[in-house]
């Protein structure tokens, strides 16, 4: 059983086991966190994505790529746009994919989830998807697979959300350009956000200029200017000349106490609204990882108006979830160059 960490910034492994996600070539083998990942990894996904969106928008949006490949789409929490961009990233890269019901599985009636992964082992599967309420669950899995399986973190508790990152990140590029010079801005509820902590991690890692964080001090965590960005706790403030905004959703099925005296009150002080939009650069960008509360959140006339590309990430997110699939997938097998065990 994996236990959740005491706080967001903890995980189940340590920092010297980053590179569980590399082969011995320095490739990626799982994609768990983009914490630790060099620039030029992260870069080349969003490259690969590139050729990948391009794809999706032609006639037929198959490529073999990964044809033979089973690829298991294993979430323990509930998902759409997650499980389901996955889903279709794995079927246009011509792999066989498994949604397993967790809810209906064995795990249900008293199965340990490393003999759940051993059974799905002995189906001769390729990749596991995980989704798991436990921060750290992912590094736990990918730790005790088989040497030829890899793992894709799509969610696991306060910690990461690595793929969402990526695919935030590909939006921001085609939109804006080069990092470098771009102010962004992160608003919400920073303290039980997994995607927040990827976004901040990716955004410094491809050199943005300015990173900037907006909440109200009951969500916000202690260490989080040792991430390199600027707290702000006045959303006019913190938006001023922004050239991309990041709306975070409410994580209140994660909060233990009353952090908040009322949504309503919430969406006074931090809900993007036209008016709070104004102060932001006037080519700015409007992002939300999704689900949406809106009138909570997020206005409805920004969230669908003409700045806003909440949809545009939903649409890359298939493109991204191919590169990092294939990337992982469509490297050389390790045991036929050293004929080792990793």
């Amino acid at each position: 059983m994996v236990n959740k960490p005491s706080k967001p910034t903890d995980s189940l492994i340590g920092n010297d086991n980053w590179n569980i996600q590399l082969d011995r070539n320095g490739r990626l083998k799982h994609f768990l966190t983009v914490e630790g990942l060099g620039s030029e990894i992260l870069t080349s996904i969003l490259d690969t994505a590139e050729s990948f969106a391009n794809v999706n928008e032609q006639r037929v949006k198959k490529v073999p790529i990964l044809r033979g490949k089973t690829i298991v789409n294993l979430f323990f929490e509930a998902s759409t746009r997650t499980r389901t961009t996955f889903e279709l990233a794995a079927k246009r890269l011509s792999a066989d994919i498994l949604n397993i019901n967790i809810s209906t599985s064995a795990t249900t009636k008293g199965e340990s989830l490393l003999d759940t992964l051993q059974n799905l082992q002995a189906m001769l599967c390729d990749m596991f998807i995980v989704r798991h309420s436990d921060s750290g669950a992912a590094h736990f899995i990918a730790s005790h697979v088989a040497p030829h399986i890899s793992v894709i973190n799509a969610g696991d508790g306060w910690h990461a959300h690595p793929t969402q990152a990526m695919l935030d990140m590909f939006t921001i590029r085609r939109f804006k350009g080069d990092f470098g010079n771009l102010r962004v801005a992160i608003v919400g509820d920073l303290l039980h956000s997994r995607v927040a902590r990827s976004q901040i991690h990716a955004l410094n890692t491809l050199n943005t200029g300015d990173v900037r964080v907006i909440a109200p001090r009951t969500l916000v965590p202690n260490d989080i200017e040792d991430m390199g960005v600027k707290v702000y706790h006045d959303l006019a403030k913190g938006v001023k000349d922004a050239d991309v905004i990041i709306m975070l959703r409410l994580q209140k099925e994660r909060m233990q106490g009353a952090l908040l005296p009322s949504e309503h009150e919430y969406y006074s002080e931090y809900g993007l609204t036209e008016d709070k939009l104004k102060a932001a650069k006037d080519d700015a960008i409007v992002m939300h990882p999704g689900p949406i509360n809106r009138g909570v959140e997020i206005e409805s006339s920004v969230a669908d108006g003409p700045r806003s590309v909440i949809l545009n990430q939903v649409t890359y997110g298939i493109a991204v979830r191919m590169a990092i699939m294939s990337m992982v997938l469509g490297r050389e097998p390790e045991a036929e160059i050293s004929g080792e065990e990793q």
